[in-house]
């Protein structure tokens, strides 16, 4: 990697381990570009982020997602998930792909190449579908056959909020779910507030307020909080700058930079199963097959 630059700090006693701790970044994207690949790589080496999960970019003209989130609407476009694999393939393993699913599709196409990925996004906002909608929780059912962690996005909507994520992610207990941008809108302390009790929901970071941010660690744990940019529309530098206002110390940023997203994505064997909820255990337990249906076992 390159020599990078330095961050802003606001403590000189933090520069040290928040300019040297490994950074994987869980939350950028790749729009199909010739060139996409190699300016993202460079965008990394510029301020030391090691790896980064990678999704499809570019599905839908900005104008028209920022209309759906606010006015509702659908698109049903396939995202490039090709053209992801085979900028990962040429990263050196430093791109690490997930699947973007088409919302409005059933799970097939999934199914059929999900192996080749390391996790799965869904975005209701592009294809307008509810998180309570049975074709997402096909998706999410086979994201438990595969050991996939699940990144989504919530808006202000009926079947679209952060309690129908949670529901969603009480009904299948042992997938990990990734609440993205820190929410909905900038301040969402009351979302935090629903999923602190479902522990396999985890927060990342891009977009919130700092105080956002430092409000997830209190509720949440540094073991449940990750680091996530939001390339190409924000600069990582931007995202970073945020923890060096935070005074944490050296274990909580190795868990937000690093660790919550290496574990996340090492668990496909057993996923979930340090984050089951206590009360979840016991109907696995109980009910044996018949939650295996829903993921729960």
């Amino acid at each position: 990697m390159g020599a990078g630059i330095d961050l802003p700090i606001v403590r000189q006693r933090k520069a040290s381990y928040l300019n040297t701790q490994k950074i994987f970044d869980f939350h950028a994207r790749l729009v199909p570009h010739p060139t996409s690949v190699e300016r993202l790589l460079r965008m990394m080496d510029q301020v030391r982020i090691e790896r980064a999960v990678v999704s499809a970019g570019g599905v839908i003209p900005l104008p028209q997602l920022s209309m759906q989130i606010i006015e509702g609407g659908s698109a049903d476009i396939e995202p490039d998930n090709d053209f992801v694999l085979s900028g990962c393939a040429r990263s050196g393993g430093r791109l690490v792909p997930f699947f973007f699913a088409n919302l409005s599709r059933d799970p097939t196409r999934y199914r059929n190449h999900g192996a080749e990925f390391a996790g799965l996004e869904l975005a209701p906002a592009v294809h307008g579908v509810p998180l309570t909608d049975d074709r997402t929780a096909a998706l999410v059912r086979v994201a438990w056959e595969m050991g996939h962690a699940v990144y989504l996005h919530c808006l202000i909507r009926d079947g679209f909020g952060v309690k129908d994520l949670v529901a969603l992610a009480q009904r299948f207990p042992r997938v990990n779910f990734v609440l993205g941008h820190s929410g909905i809108g900038h301040m969402d302390l009351y979302g935090i507030d629903l999923i602190s009790q479902c522990r396999n929901v985890f927060l990342e970071t891009s977009g919130g307020y700092t105080f956002v941010v430092r409000y997830a660690l209190e509720r949440l744990g540094c073991e449940r909080v990750l680091f996530g940019s939001e390339y190409p529309i924000q600069h990582p530098a931007v995202e970073l700058a945020k923890f060096q206002t935070l005074d944490l110390d050296a274990v909580a940023w190795e868990r937000i930079a690093w660790g919550n997203a290496y574990d996340l994505l090492n668990m496909a064997t057993s996923p979930a199963t340090s984050c089951v909820p206590p009360v979840a255990e016991e109907l696995v337990s109980l009910v044996g097959s018949k939650s295996q249906d829903d993921g729960a076992g």
